[in-house]
Parts: structure tokens; C-alpha cells; sequence
């Protein structure tokens, strides 16, 4: 199945809905779901000399936006690593975002690039987890391994990999698209950033792909 509009799934009686632009809509909690947005890793770049067009930071943030003007959220999760690395002038630019949507609640569960200091956060009205624990859905940042999963307190959400599925046309020519997968007990969402890499995930036959590809969303299996 392919759609302009996002595939409806419904996981534990929760109505998500997957999204071309690598988000999750959770109907019931009116919220946003991302993971791995790495604002601020074109600053990062360019302070080493590295040149990346100036204007993709705006470009990610202009995303949430017209994804927030669409679903009208409460609240906004990110699934760790949403600003890349040390402070930089990208920041400013998530300032005047930020100031645009002073009512909505933004929660980010730390993930291992998120080193800038809480203050930065906390000025911003953003509150900040470790893990978060919201219905029957555990927000973590790093995905679980098969035998902490079991002790897991909910059904994990998590990024981090970046995960991709490859496919492979009649002629042998293969691509690897990101993807959301879902296993039986987690699942690793898309890196919302474009300036990022994907890895293929191996997938059991009970797993759930669902890839993205030209700004819409494919049932792989």
C-alpha cells in the first residue's frame, strides 16, 4: 500500500499514524513522534571547514512546522539526539522556531549527541528525560536488546541506527530506503534529519516494514 497522506497502523489499540516525512502522528496523545533530528550538525560541519548548505537546518525545522500546522499537536516527542553535537549558531535558529509554538509541550529523551548543557533546554520550556513511559509506549533513545526487552516496561519507541530497508528491483539494482520497523516489542523509527546516513536492518518475518520512499510510504512487509 502507498499513500500521499501517511499509513494508519494501529499498534496495542493506539492509532499512529506513519508519516512520508519520517514522523509519527499518535492520535490518541495528540502527539508528534521523531527521532534523530541532529539540529545543529550543518554548524557542526561547517565550524570544521566542511561546506553544507546554510539553509538545511531551516529546511528540518520548516518540516515540524508544516507538520504541526497539519496535525495540530500537544506535545512533540524526540527520540534522542535532537541537536547534534556542541552549541552553535544553528541554536539560534531553533530560538525563533521555538518562539512560534510557546504553547507546545516538546519533551526530548536524551540521546547520545544531546550534550549541550539542560540549562539551554530548560530556558526553552523543554523537559528532559532519560526514558519516558507514556501509555503502553517506552520512549528511549537506543534500541533494547532482545533480553532487556523482555524486562522493559513497555513496548519500546527508539531511533539511534537510523534504520534503512534495501530493495531490489528485477534488474538486480538495489536502494536503500529509511524505514520504520516494527518488531514485536519495539520499534526503531526513521532519523527525521536528512543529513544523515541509514543503515539495513535485518527484519524478522513477524516484523513490520514500512519504508519511505519519494515522499511517501510503502508497505515493505
Amino acid at each position: 500500500m502507498i499513500t500521499g497522506g501517511g499509513i494508519p497502523f494501529n499498534l496495542l489499540n493506539q492509532d499512529l499514524l506513519l508519516l512520508p516525512q519520517k514522523a509519527i502522528y499518535w492520535k490518541q496523545e495528540k502527539a508528534l513522534i521523531a527521532a534523530d533530528v541532529h539540529l545543529g550538525k550543518v554548524g557542526h560541519f561547517r565550524k570544521a571547514g566542511i561546506a553544507v548548505p546554510r539553509d538545511m537546518e531551516q529546511t528540518e525545522l520548516a518540516v515540524l512546522s508544516d507538520l504541526i500546522f497539519e496535525h495540530k499537536p500537544e506535545k512533540i516527542i524526540f527520540l534522542g539526539d535532537f541537536f547534534h553535537s556542541d552549541m552553535n549558531a544553528d541554536w539560534d535558529w531553533f530560538i525563533l522556531w521555538r518562539s512560534q509554538f510557546p504553547k507546545l509541550e516538546i519533551i526530548l529523551v536524551r540521546g547520545n549527541h544531546d550534550i549541550i548543557d539542560d540549562s539551554y533546554y530548560r530556558q526553552l520550556n523543554i523537559i528532559l528525560h532519560d526514558e519516558m513511559l507514556i501509555g503502553p509506549f517506552l520512549m528511549l533513545h537506543h534500541p533494547l536488546t532482545d533480553t532487556n526487552l523482555h524486562n522493559a516496561s513497555g513496548y519500546v519507541f527508539c531511533g539511534h541506527i537510523h534504520p534503512g530497508v534495501r530493495l531490489v528491483g528485477r534488474g538486480r539494482q538495489a536502494i536503500t530506503l529509511p524505514c520504520f520497523a516494527f518488531g514485536n516489542r519495539q520499534a526503531v523509527l526513521p532519523s527525521f534529519g536528512k543529513f544523515t546516513g541509514k543503515v539495513a536492518i535485518r527484519s524478522n518475518k513477524t516484523d513490520r516494514v514500512f519504508a519511505i520512499a519519494n515522499d511517501k510510504v510503502l508497505t515493505v512487509n
